[in-house]
């Protein structure tokens, strides 16, 4: 008996340690590269980081350029040498990490900062990877010395400086003012952002001869009116805290819309957050007898990201929540929309929010206001069909309307999900483009249309695109895809998001709207999206875009700054969670 029992509490042993060993080496995502041997790694599977989630190397260190995670012990190479090996170690890192799934082989090992693990990589071990490339430095000394001399031989080219995106100057790595700054991290040179601007004390002999960058770039004009539409871009490298003000044109602009309203306002809204003027404005003209009607999404009603969406609903008798009852799938879809219409003649629609965000200009967002009694009663169609209870899919096909405003300016408006206004209206653009596609996007996962900016890059049209710093780590994100095409793909690195959703081609077609470019933004959510063909907008927009890419340091071609981090101006100090892992400003750990 004592046997059976034996084997049996043998075997259970054997299962628990295998059940162990397969969970430890599942695979997981690594959500950020603090330092070549410190990751934030996804455990759990939600897609953000939360405590016990910080990975280290066991019995391995390394040079890094973080200048918070600077490691006074190894002291063999002077400040400066020791930075730029660390530069070096971190690109290391970032090509072989970025993007990557790994997997997690804990030690028994562990502190208050960090759990010990082994990091397998393409079925590689990690450590071996750093160790033989030369970055890894054991028990003060390099691994691998000869490859590590070889490595910061040219160290000196890389041009390496201290740069304040607070106060966006630029230093010697030896100067004091840059070694104390707040915001400050290491940037070769050459990926200085056109607006920096020199330390004064440790560059101002340097500058009276020779400047290392391009002079300041100029902001680029944000509002521009054409005949019956005008559009209003905001600019979030100007605002790095949101507030409720309703200082910001975006917002003025509507209140202007309300206050001159005079019979019916009807909103089509996925997110509310209350604006003293906005909601005064309302009031107001519910007092003088306008009819307002809303359509809302569920899911942000009394949620995370807009609680005050339900408080302001209930201010009015005409409203519809996008419910379906029976069908919890079809009520799981989004109402993303983002529009209003005025008095059946005037539209306002983009991709802003009405919001806190939005409203303050905070995030970067399309703002288009169309003129036009033919277009307002497109948009009513659709309002209609919503306010009727017909949502997502349930929503009867219709045709895509395009008109010819007396300005000479024309317009294509379509609907999701039962336009397919990816597939059949945005990819036939990108596929007969020539010269150029710009897009500043909130993210992109649509794979069809990432095969056809691809296909277009092949035969030599400029692709550039700006994505906002969480569709980094989002679920079938195609950004690694589109930049081993060879698509510069830059990654915002501001507090607000990068929220729009627009596409600029040839100097012709400016394409925006409420659908990101995804799957769901397609098939699933309630989205409206305008095609715009001008030559005169198309060019304003496309300088727009010029403006923000020089505003990133090319730095982030390669790297992906954190959300919620030092390497994202003002995230650390705006008051909002900007990676959405519960934690605001210096309570999250990229912000320490």
């Amino acid at each position: 008996m004592k046997e059976k029992l034996s084997v049996i509490f043998i075997i259970i042993l054997f299962c628990a340690f295998s059940a162990f060993n397969i969970l430890s080496t599942n695979k997981k995502e690594i959500l950020n590269i603090i330092t070549p041997v410190k990751f934030e790694v996804d455990l759990n599977g939600n897609r953000t980081v939360d405590d016990g989630e910080t990975i280290c190397l066991p019995e391995i260190n390394s040079y890094t350029s973080n200048l918070a995670e600077y490691n006074d012990e190894i002291k063999d190479l002077p400040f400066e040498k020791g930075i730029a090996a660390g530069y070096l170690s971190d690109e290391f890192a970032h090509k072989i990490l970025d993007g990557k799934e790994v997997k997690v082989k804990f030690t028994k090992k562990t502190t208050p900062k960090c759990k010990f693990a082994e990091i397998y990589v393409d079925n590689k071990n990690y450590s071996e990877l750093l160790k033989s490339s030369g970055f890894a430095i054991l028990k003060g000394k390099p691994a691998n010395e000869n490859k590590f001399n070889e490595n910061i031989k040219g160290a000196d080219k890389l041009r390496l400086v201290i740069y304040n995106h607070k106060s966006s100057k630029y230093h010697k790595l030896n100067c004091k003012y840059g070694q104390i700054a707040h915001d400050a991290v290491i940037l070769s040179a050459k990926d200085l952002p056109n607006h920096a601007k020199p330390c004064k004390y440790c560059h101002i002999k340097k500058q009276k001869k020779t400047h290392i960058i391009s002079p300041i770039q100029q902001a680029a004009p944000d509002i521009i009116t054409n005949g019956n539409i005008k559009i209003i871009l905001t600019d979030f490298t100007k605002v790095l805290k949101p507030d409720k003000k309703c200082t910001h044109s975006v917002c003025s602009e509507f209140v202007n819309l309300i206050d001159n309203s005079k019979s019916s306002i009807d909103i089509a809204l996925y997110g509310w957050t209350d604006i003293p003027k906005v909601r005064t404005a309302i009031q107001n003209a519910m007092t003088r007898g306008v009819i307002i009607r809303v359509v809302y999404d569920t899911k942000t009603s009394g949620g995370n990201y807009y609680p005050d969406t339900e408080n302001f609903v209930k201010t009015f008798v005409n409203k519809r929540a996008d419910r379906i009852e029976g069908n919890a799938a079809l009520t799981n879809a989004l109402m993303h929309n983002k529009f209003a219409i005025f008095d059946g003649e005037k539209v306002f629609t983009g991709s802003m929010n009405f919001s806190q965000t939005g409203f303050s200009g905070f995030n970067q967002n399309s703002v288009v206001i169309i003129n036009s009694k033919s277009a307002a009663e497109i948009y009513k169609k659709e309002f209609e069909q919503m306010f009727e209870g017909k949502f997502h899919m349930t929503k009867a096909k219709t045709s895509v309307q395009k008109l010819n405003l007396s300005d000479g300016t024309k317009i294509t408006i379509a609907f999701s999900p039962q336009d397919k206004v990816i597939t059949n209206n945005l990819m036939p653009l990108v596929n007969s483009a020539k010269k150029y596609i710009y897009m500043p996007a909130f993210l992109i996962t649509h794979k069809p249309l990432t095969n056809a900016l691809i296909a277009a890059q092949y035969r030599g049209v400029e692709v550039k695109i700006i994505l906002d710093a969480t569709s980094t780590t989002t679920r079938h994100s195609t950004m690694n895809l589109l930049r081993q095409s060879g698509i510069p793909v830059k990654i915002e690195n501001y507090a607000g998001k990068m929220h729009s959703k627009v596409m600029i081609i040839d100097d012709k077609y400016v394409v925006t709207g409420s659908t990101n470019f995804s799957s769901s933004g397609e098939n699933k959510n309630d989205e409206n999206m305008i095609i715009i063909e001008n030559p005169k907008i198309a060019r304003f927009y496309s300088d727009f875009f010029k403006y923000l890419w020089g505003k990133i340091p090319d730095k982030y071609l390669k790297f992906n700054p954190p959300a919620e981090s030092k390497y994202s101006i003002g995230s650390c100090s705006d008051g909002i969670d900007n990676d959405y892992d519960g934690k605001i400003d210096f309570a999250d750990n990229g912000c320490l």
